[in-house]
């Protein structure tokens, strides 16, 4: 089944070139079924990027899935045209009386920055205690992995002596979780942060897993059953130029490890994690569909852990 986006959205004419089924609103409205929803809230600066590469992963999945672009109530974003806005995000405080099946809160580009200080963190807060019970499932990614681990868990981003930058290779610590069904036992992940969680941080007693983690850049991946989340914090979303396009941007930095064939900026990038990011989306759709309630105002319920009648 195809991703639900809104008719004009940039991205659909991206995904369809790629070959991506896309359905758009007037044709969604004739058909008899619920989608699952998926809100994205995304806190990235090229909004339009990430969409796409969002959008792209989880039109993938064989189920109808309908995206809702979210944004932060009262910031405004400086990268992305005031129109783009206003035509397809809505902010959290129009959606925050809605239930969603999935809810994806991106990373941003304020990591350096003492949580508390971020101008949007007291409204992101509620944003997450909200996911407690209007959301079935929650996957968080990089900077907003961190910021969801430090407010439900007080556990600390550490800042590293240089920025974690390029493609590492990750260890397959949980080949059982549903979340990694099909993953390879070592798989590769691009890394972009000046921060990062560490192990020892997680307190006991938490419910925390180690999914995935890399002997150069840490963790990767927590599963948070507790909070029905799933913690990123790296970027398998990444496009095969992103990280390229970073190194441009931030002239004079260290070249990404592991990315640019034989370490040179002038060859073009290869692809080695399109699969994985592929698996891991396509994983977490699948467990959100597997036992996500029929009724949407049974989203959030305790209950709603266990399998129920799969929407239709």
């Amino acid at each position: 089944m195809p991703i639900k986006i809104p008719d004009d959205l940039p991205a659909a004419r991206a995904l369809e070139a790629e070959g991506v089924v896309v359905m758009r609103e007037t044709d969604a409205v004739r058909q008899d079924i619920r989608p699952l929803r998926i809100g994205l809230l995304n806190l990235m600066p090229n909004k339009i990027s990430t969409e796409t590469q969002v959008a792209r992963l989880l039109g993938s999945s064989p189920l109808q899935v309908e995206l809702t672009l979210v944004r932060m109530t009262d910031h405004v974003a400086r990268n992305t045209p005031a129109e783009h806005m206003d035509a397809f995000y809505r902010p959290w405080s129009d959606v925050r009386e809605e239930r969603f099946d999935g809810f994806i809160v991106t990373g941003a580009p304020v990591e350096r920055l003492p949580f508390e200080a971020v101008r949007y963190w007291a409204e992101l807060c509620r944003v997450f205690d909200w996911t407690r019970s209007n959301v079935h499932s929650c996957l968080t990614i990089c900077w907003a992995a961190q910021a969801a681990v430090y407010h439900f868990y007080g556990i600390p981003k550490r800042t590293l002596p240089h920025k974690a930058f390029g493609v590492f290779r990750h260890r397959n610590h949980a080949p059982a979780s549903p979340y990694l069904r099909g993953f390879s036992d070592e798989f590769c992940v691009p890394v972009s942060r000046w921060t990062e969680v560490r192990r020892e941080d997680i307190p006991d007693g938490s419910g925390l897993s180690i999914l995935a983690d890399s002997p150069e850049t840490g963790l990767c991946l927590l599963s948070d059953p507790d909070r029905r989340s799933l913690h990123m914090f790296n970027h398998l979303e990444y496009d095969t130029a992103t990280l390229a396009d970073e190194y441009i941007r931030d002239a004079g930095a260290a070249v990404p490890a592991h990315y640019f064939p034989d370490d040179d900026p002038s060859k073009p990038p290869r692809n080695s994690w399109r699969s994985h990011a592929h698996l891991l989306f396509g994983n977490w759709i699948s467990e959100i569909y597997r036992t996500t309630p029929f009724d949407p105002a049974r989203i959030g319920e305790a209950e709603s852990l266990t399998p129920s009648r799969p929407p239709s």
